[in-house]
């Protein structure tokens, strides 16, 4: 149950239900630089930059009665069109506010949140068909799922200019200028916005906030015209940060997790010397941070991931250890999703992964670059944040994204010091431990994989407990026990 897309299938894989390719056999890997990796252009007459151009209420995903949906594409440039697919809030869409979902990859399509995880429908075991999501969240928020960059999913155009999460960022604000300019959408300029994204999301999340801002800085200097976007909340599941406080857990948990040792002990120890030897990942990592030499960056990467994050994962799935590798949950979508893209308004065949965004962003490195710095900044201007994992997720495990959390250095960075973890009761079952700080919060989910929502725990339901965190924080509240 793989999807292959690229020029050379031997070349980078993608599980569908997953996010992070396989590039000749290593998790994360490095194409080489010469290989040649081919997108897909769309010619279309349509295509307008600036405007939208989409299908309303298609009756897909979403049946609940009176909530509108609307799907199809944002032209940012001639050769540049973004698909997004736009739910309204099942409760009050004029003033719910406005979240928008990103998946990671680098280049996974965005329709593996809303399928998989959170979205108004969830895909049936068999592939065949899709249920209603009673804990969709777009119960209390209207909510988008954008895919990109360009040629991920069913967006297309030239990916040539794309290099990097900055950017993809600066693409996703020019996306949400077209958007909010339209007479369908423009109302929501005014709601709170909220950026939700998770994997490599612990990249595009700070990154995209940190632009947010700027620009909206740069529009009230009056060097930069547009719409401001009313940031308020970003929330990280599961993500990559700060790779240099990260990949240590890597180590920690294959040793030691809520359910089994990943690997033996002497595999253990081979990783632990390309960990601190000299020239090995560390010293890696800390080059590429010090220089952000694109060479370094990308060697980084490549060496980390062929000697510490792949050897370390064993014969087990990386985005949900308790099952040898490959979990066949969460289930297949694409055949369902490509039966119905004309309904949709899509106007390509429907791809979960693009190797060539995946191709460009290895070749200077992004993976390994800091993005930390831009999650601090985005915490300190008062944006609500949560950043959340699941214990049992390996390829961005717990270990890893609450090493990165203590070594943030923000105004809350004492309080949250001195918090000691709380448990996270959904209707009176422990579901996960929380910490809270001002505005910032921290929550580990029991039972759950790479993707959170898809999970259940106890006698709850799937995605009911990350609703609750969700529903919360949408509503500007630190996270607490029901």
């Amino acid at each position: 149950m793989r999807l292959f897309w690229l020029s050379f299938i031997s070349l980078i894989s993608l599980a569908v239900a997953k996010q992070i390719p396989l590039v000749d056999g290593v998790i994360g890997g490095v194409p080489n630089a010469n290989s040649n990796i081919k997108t897909e252009t769309v010619s279309s007459a349509a295509v307008t930059p600036g405007k939208l151009r989409f299908v309303e209420d298609s009756g897909v995903c979403e049946t609940t009665p009176g909530v509108g949906q609307a799907s199809g594409y944002g032209d940012i440039a001639s050769d540049k069109s973004l698909f997004f697919w736009f739910f309204e809030s099942r409760n009050d869409p004029d003033n719910d506010p406005l979240a928008l979902w990103f998946n990671g990859g680098p280049g996974s399509s965005s329709m593996i949140g809303l399928f998989q995880e959170l979205g108004p429908c969830r895909i049936t075991n068999d592939s065949r068909s899709v249920t209603p999501n009673e804990f969709a969240w777009n119960n209390e928020a209207n909510t988008i799922f954008i895919d990109q960059p360009v040629s991920v999913g069913f967006s297309h155009g030239d990916t040539s200019g794309i290099h990097g999460s900055q950017d993809a960022a600066v693409d996703v604000w020019t996306f949400m200028q077209v958007f909010l300019s339209d007479p369908r959408f423009a109302k929501y300029a005014n709601n709170t916005l909220a950026i939700w994204t998770e994997s490599y999301g612990g990249h595009y999340g700070p990154v995209f906030a940190a632009h947010f801002l700027s620009q909206n800085a740069a529009i009230e200097d009056g060097t930069v015209s547009g719409i401001k976007l009313n940031l308020k909340v970003l929330g990280i599941g599961d993500g990559l940060t700060d790779p240099l406080l990260q990949y240590p857990g890597y180590l920690e948990y294959a040793a030691k997790n809520p359910y089994h040792p990943l690997v033996s002990d002497s595999v253990i120890a081979r990783a632990e010397r390309a960990w601190s030897q000299s020239g090995g990942c560390k010293s890696l990592i800390t080059e590429c941070y010090s220089g952000g030499v694109d060479s370094v960056c990308s060697r980084a990467q490549s060496f980390c991931n062929n000697n510490i994050l792949s050897p370390l994962a064993g014969d087990w799935d990386v985005y949900y250890v308790p099952t040898r590798d490959p979990d066949p949950y969460p289930p297949s979508f694409t055949n369902y999703l490509n039966s119905v893209a004309s309904q949709i308004g899509a106007e390509t065949t429907y791809r979960g992964s693009s190797s060539a965004i995946y191709s460009n962003f290895a070749q200077i490195g992004d993976w390994m670059r800091n993005s930390r710095p831009d999650l601090e900044t985005v915490i300190n201007a008062g944006v609500r944040t949560i950043i959340y994992d699941g214990d049992a997720d390996y390829i961005l495990n717990f270990n890893g994204v609450e090493a990165m959390v203590d070594g943030l250095q923000t105004q809350f960075t004492d309080l949250y010091r001195s918090q000691e973890f709380a448990s996270f009761d959904v209707r009176g079952q422990s579901a996960g431990i929380f910490k809270n700080a001002g505005t910032f919060s921290y929550l580990r989910f029991f039972g759950a994989g790479h993707e959170v929502p898809a999970y259940k725990w106890g006698t709850l339901s799937r995605g009911e407990a990350a609703a609750q965190m969700f529903n919360q924080i949408m509503k500007d509240e630190s996270i607490s026990s029901t």
